[in-house]
């Protein structure tokens, strides 16, 4: 899918330490940090497992993202789903429940990127046991339907992790990359390492002006609003909410948004990024009749915060990573949209 924005990765070593839980202060389901918990950084030689928590993948698929990660110098541990299948799934719900638990679990591995969305997370989310991760923190990897994850560690737990590509989108030829392909798989690197990262994209002619900074939550659209009154719905106030989606016909893009209005996501952000929003097109006379721009800004003008469209991440291929949980500056000006780890 074309956007108009375009991007630039211009992070510099940060060199942070890990927030120990304990240092953090904040309890369990109460969504309310004193301080973001951010896993310890890779370094060369760190594992990173690969699980299918959601939708069905095989080995063959997810060897050029194995061979892009050995190559930044990690070691890579595939999980019990990669080539197991039960329908859509990476295999059964209990087998995929285990093989996540087991990546959670061991303290060798460092972060776990999971190989591709689809559909499943929510199946398992509330039979796993996150007791050890909470004690030692690791980034969790994904997008898509990896959503589920990243709202529930963020409301129950305040630990940071990465929206990002995953194993289904590294191109399977490295050399014949193009550069958005490079650039948004390289981020994934870079934000495991450490790198405070900053973004930059093409102003949209329906943003709204203003500066804000807060914790960084979002994803996609349609998985956070399956997640609402869950264990697993996030709080938005006083953060910055970023969501995309694909596949929705504009009418349910309007209920969607409509659900962060009336559940109050919307009432007290910071900042509100849209990404990418791939439309399915009404038949017939059915048409909507309003764009996403219309739809969006209709939910928020009784609220005064920045509000930028086409930003570079979601179903698409400058899909950028962003850390969940973790203290960003939004900037919207006539000139330029920048979105910076703080």
């Amino acid at each position: 899918m074309k956007r108009k924005g375009f991007i630039q990765n211009i992070g510099a070593i940060a060199g942070l330490a890990a927030v120990s839980p304990l240092a953090a202060g904040v309890g369990v389901g109460t969504g309310n940090l004193t301080s973001p918990i951010i896993p310890p950084y890779l370094k060369k030689g760190d594992t990173i497992g690969i699980t299918s928590p959601a939708g069905y993948i095989t080995l063959d698929e997810i060897k050029p993202a194995i061979q892009v990660l050995e190559t930044w110098g990690y070691r890579v541990k595939i999980g019990d789903t990669i080539g197991k299948r039960n329908f859509t799934f990476g295999g059964t719900d209990e087998e995929r429940k285990n093989d996540l638990q087991q990546m959670l679990d061991d303290k060798n591995i460092k972060a776990v990127l999971c190989a591709r969305g689809g559909y499943g997370a929510v199946r398992i989310v509330d039979q796993l046991n996150w007791a050890t991760f909470k004690q030692f923190p690791k980034w969790v990897i994904g997008f898509s339907d990896i959503t589920v994850l990243h709202c529930h560690i963020n409301r129950n737990m305040g630990i940071a992790s990465i929206h990002s590509k995953m194993c289904n989108s590294f191109p399977s030829v490295w050399a014949n990359a193009d550069v958005i392909q490079r650039d948004t798989i390289n981020s994934i690197q870079q934000a495991l390492s450490g790198i405070n990262m900053s973004y930059t994209a093409t102003p949209h002619a329906a943003n709204r002006a203003g500066t804000a900074s807060g914790i960084l939550v979002g994803g996609n659209l349609k998985t956070i609003e399956s997640l609402a009154a869950s264990p697993s719905d996030i709080r938005t106030a006083n953060k910055i909410l970023f969501v995309e989606d694909t596949g929705e016909y504009m009418y349910s893009m309007d209920r969607m948004f409509w659900n962060l209005q009336r559940s109050g996501k919307l009432e007290n952000l910071k900042g509100l990024i849209v990404g990418g929003f791939k439309e399915k097109k009404e038949e017939g006379d059915d048409e909507f009749g309003k764009t996403l721009q219309d739809v969006v800004l209709e939910k928020v003008k009784k609220y005064n915060y920045p509000v930028c469209f086409d930003f570079p991440v979601g179903h698409q291929r400058n899909n950028y990573a962003l850390k969940c949980g973790v203290m960003h500056r939004l900037t919207v000006n006539t000139n330029e949209v920048s979105l910076k780890e703080i």
